[in-house]
């Protein structure tokens, strides 16, 4: 999908207006064992072997990348949340709302869109800073997004002014 760095800076804006609003950064990163032992079914659809653990591409965008002490979880697979300690740092850090970002739209952030709804978080995606494997599948997912948990799709604008009224409640 077109957009990538355009994607990356918006990201880098709303995880910056995050910070600046004492906002948890909780970073999930897809890595895969070199021996493609955890692939599992993933690929059975469209997608070779990818992001492999030490290939160029695997880590996070200097762009976007954790500060010490940021939260880092690694999956296997699709969700964010199946076979990782995901909900243990989310419970720690006492959250019951994730802003969901990331790629792609029809894989990854919806499939943990998905599973932080059956958890019972309120889930926001930020379409500005989400990208998919493609126009009609990214917009596709969003709706679907949408159709679960009603404006759950936030502008990056409402996002960063919300976060600083989030601020000033407290």
């Amino acid at each position: 999908m077109d957009g990538y760095p355009a994607f990356l800076k918006n990201c880098a804006e709303l995880i910056s207006a995050a910070r600046a609003n004492d906002i948890p950064i909780v970073y999930v990163s897809e890595q895969h064992r070199r021996s493609g032992i955890d692939f599992g079914r993933e690929l059975d659809g469209s997608e070779d072997a990818h992001l492999l653990e030490g290939d160029p591409g695997t880590e996070l965008s200097d762009v976007v990348a954790p500060l010490p002490g940021d939260p880092i979880i690694i999956k296997r697979r699709y969700s964010g949340f199946f076979a990782t300690d995901l909900e243990l740092v989310l419970k720690g850090l006492d959250i019951d709302t994730l802003v969901i970002i990331g790629c792609l739209t029809d894989v990854c952030v919806h499939y943990t869109f998905v599973d932080a709804h059956q958890n019972n978080y309120f889930a926001r995606v930020v379409p500005e800073c989400t990208i998919g494997s493609a126009a009609e599948a990214h917009a596709a997912s969003l709706t679907a997004m949408e159709y679960l948990q009603t404006g759950a799709l936030r502008s990056l604008e409402e996002m960063t002014l919300g976060f600083g009224d989030l601020n000033t409640k407290r």
